[in-house]
């Protein structure tokens, strides 16, 4: 039941997830991740804030084209009598994880402006920090917003329909 009830039921449901998830993803991740590189400051936050459209875009291109190699990742480390929780767990780490090689790199390009060598060069410095980064906000700030707000939607549409018959 608690499977169901934290979960999009349909496309309009997956796409309010989906926006949920990447609206505080993109948000939090992008400056923490910026503001490591050039400095915590207003400016450096204002900078971040003109590219957060088009990295916001990308993120949600990523998400549908990972989300299958992703799931199929998880499926190899979850058993059939997996919890709810540890089902949710792996699979960000898989999504996460996926997203991460890719935009350690395309972050960096979108954030600076120009495509170069440099996020290629140092991907394997600054690769594991993204993903803690990414996995951490994820995990215990975008995923379970996103599955509260699911809930409470389907509470909400529970209680409808009783006060309907």
């Amino acid at each position: 039941m608690e499977f169901q009830q934290r979960l999009p039921q349909n496309l309009k449901e997956t796409v309010l997830f989906m926006a949920i998830i990447s609206v505080i993803s993109v948000n939090l991740i992008a400056p923490i991740i910026t503001g490591l590189e050039v400095g915590f400051s207003l400016n450096h936050w204002a900078m971040v804030l003109h590219q957060l459209p088009l990295l916001w875009v990308s993120v949600i291109i990523l998400v549908v084209v990972t989300q299958q190699p992703a799931s199929k990742m998880a499926s190899y480390f979850l058993d059939q009598n997996a919890s709810f929780r540890s089902t949710m767990m792996i699979t960000a780490m898989c999504n996460v994880f996926l997203m991460s090689l890719v935009l350690t790199i395309l972050g960096t390009w979108i954030g600076t402006g120009s495509v170069t060598l440099d996020p290629v060069v140092h991907f394997f410095a600054k690769w594991p920090r993204n993903y803690t980064i990414a996995l951490v906000v994820e995990a215990f700030i975008a995923q379970p917003i996103a599955r509260s707000a699911m809930a409470w939607l389907h509470r909400g549409m529970v209680t409808e329909g009783s006060r309907l018959s």
